[in-house]
């Protein structure tokens, strides 16, 4: 089977978008959440709502790179992400073509169950790097200082020298993750489809090549803090 390419990827998510008549009415018709806290338990949730896209055997492990890999997630990350979806605050294809409907059912304590049942779930082994050279341009460019015009920010310090993320800061691990969903993440950046001021900035800083580095090497990280190192 051809592999599909990162162009492939975003031309299927905007389309996602577009097929999309009225708010996540593909959503809607995909699954229903109950809104009763008593219906379903976390798993329960998961395998009824979660697990077509996250995962079959709600591991949080997606086979699709149109969708996230959620097993080990920050658990603080995974609940400001489906707050803000069940808010409509996310506006990229996939956030409005299932995730709007999907989780505007979902209560609070629902979605911190959720949250951290996925966290909780053993990580995806990391994927060695496609390509030796390219992975170590992205070392360099995700471990050293990128010069924005409201100033310098260095990736590592924000997702951790492992990919690790931070969960005070509902900061994302990256480590694990599909390489292709993440350069398709840069591209929402970039396109204001996602909004973080930060992020807005550095998509737009990095051209077509460096994001291919980065999210190479990023992806095969460890997700394990060095000693002493650790992320909060």
């Amino acid at each position: 089977m051809k592999k599909p390419t990162i162009q492939s990827l975003i031309g299927a998510a905007l389309a996602l978008g577009v097929l999309v008549a009225g708010p996540a009415a593909a959503a809607e018709e995909f699954i229903t959440v109950p809104t009763d806290d008593s219906a379903m338990s976390a798993r329960q949730l998961v395998s009824n709502a979660c697990s077509r896209c996250h995962g079959v055997s709600g591991n949080g492990i997606s086979i699709s790179p149109l969708f996230p890999v959620l097993a080990a997630q920050q658990e603080t990350y995974i609940e400001t992400q489906l707050k803000q979806l069940r808010q409509r605050e996310r506006g990229d294809p996939h956030a409005r073509a299932f995730m709007w409907g999907i989780s505007k059912g979902l209560s609070d304590s629902q979605i911190e169950g959720v949250a951290q049942y996925f966290s909780s779930q053993p990580a995806r082994p990391s994927p060695q790097p496609r390509d030796a050279a390219l992975a170590a341009k992205g070392k360099e460019i995700y471990e050293n200082p990128l010069q924005l015009e409201s100033g310098a920010v260095n990736c590592a310090n924000c997702h951790g020298l492992q990919g690790q993320g931070k969960s005070k800061q509902a900061i994302p691990r990256l480590a694990g993750q599909h390489p292709d969903y993440l350069t398709l993440q840069v591209h929402y950046y970039r396109a204001n489809l996602r909004n973080n001021a930060i992020m807005n900035q550095v998509s737009a800083a990095l051209t077509e090549d460096q994001i291919k580095a980065v999210v190479t090497y990023v992806a095969s990280l460890s997700g394990i803090a060095p000693p002493g190192n650790a992320s909060p």
